[in-house]
């Protein structure tokens, strides 16, 4: 994949997108487009995490499924296209100034921008054994949430949960799936809620196996089973299954911005009608106007993709929200033009 050029910064820009996944490259699509002056941070790979994806099977428009990779290299092309710059780096750091703000950069670069996209997604966390990963895509799936359980349909699976969407997760496998295995490291009660107990308890084909954990994996060309220890007796199974579907939540690329913007108790970004009800427009918002849809508590800072709280795990929907995001900053930056003429004069 072709990266975006590396362009000169130093006289300011009107959009600073910080993260190249779907929803960083979709900002800059459209910042870029609209004739803004837009560069593009990031330190790891184009595409993000979705870039890994092997199938990608409801974005709108690839009624045959598209790979992470190629939506992430088309997006690129297009942010070239558009003559959107590209600084190879990592965000460390966020100051907001009279009329832009100033993004650090961890070789201690700066970027002075009119208006800011935070795009830099959540890491999702992973079970670290190195016959899983290699099955990444080949019937092994990490995230949140199983977005299409209905491609399980006749299978055998396994969900892995430490996150309170792994009973409902397997609640929907299962209405598809010929047998679903829950695995817990801890007891029931820690992980699922009272109510999810009780449905999967009326549930058939589910099954739950608790204090114990996927220690390995098998399989050639796509998963064939894992392997499962109890934790207290040590004694293992096989559990053939073609589907293995890892929920131990993520992380929020949002650390750099911990004394900055305002975030929930997991560190996502909070914005617009959510930061209202947090912290009331009197306490900690300083316009006159509420915040924007996707404004983060820092007017003229937007939120976009998987690092914004309450954002759906898709990369539709993280493509959606960069294209918001830009709208929203364009008419943060026409609210500033009087404010910069007067400066002038």
């Amino acid at each position: 994949m072709t990266d975006p050029a590396i362009v000169r910064v130093e006289d300011g820009v009107d959009v600073a997108v910080i993260g190249a996944g779907p929803a960083g490259l979709a900002a800059a699509v459209h910042a870029a487009s609209e004739g803004l002056i837009t560069v593009v941070v990031e330190a790891a790979a184009i595409g993000g995490q979705a870039g890994e994806a092997a199938l990608i099977r409801n974005y709108p428009g690839f009624p045959d499924g598209v790979s992470g990779d190629e939506l992430a290299r088309r997006l690129s092309s297009q942010t070239a296209l558009f003559k959107a710059g590209f600084i190879r780096n990592r965000a460390a750091g966020l100051t907001q100034r009279a009329t832009d703000h100033l993004v650090r950069l961890a070789d201690g670069g700066e970027i002075t921008s009119r208006s800011v996209v935070v795009a830099t997604g959540a890491a999702i966390r992973r079970l670290g054994i190195q016959n899983v990963d290699k099955l990444a895509g080949k019937g092994v799936a990490y995230g949140s949430t199983v977005a299409q359980p209905a491609a399980m349909t006749g299978e055998d699976v396994v969900v892995v949960g430490a996150d309170p969407t792994t009973g409902p997760a397997a609640v929907a496998l299962a209405s598809y799936a010929r047998n679903v295995t829950i695995v817990l490291r801890g007891a029931v009660d820690v992980t699922l809620s009272a109510d999810q107990v009780n449905q999967i308890e009326r549930t058939r084909n589910i099954r739950v196996r608790v204090n114990s954990q996927v220690v390995d994996a098998y399989g050639e060309s796509r998963l064939e089973g894992v392997i499962v220890r109890h934790r207290v007796s040590g004694t293992t199974e096989a559990v053939g299954a073609h589907g293995l579907f890892v929920l131990l939540g993520a992380e929020p690329g949002s650390a750099w911005l911990k004394d900055t913007v305002e975030r929930d108790q997991d560190g996502y970004l909070v914005t617009g009608p959510d930061l209202e009800l947090r912290q009331g427009r009197s306490q900690g918002w300083p316009l006159e106007r509420a915040p924007l849809l996707l404004e983060t508590s820092v007017p003229g800072v937007f939120a976009a993709g998987a690092v914004r709280h309450g954002a759906l795990s898709q990369v539709s929907a993280a493509v959606h929200e960069g294209a918001i995001a830009i709208m929203l900053a364009q008419r943060y930056l026409r609210e500033q033009a009087p404010i910069a003429v007067s400066a002038a004069g």
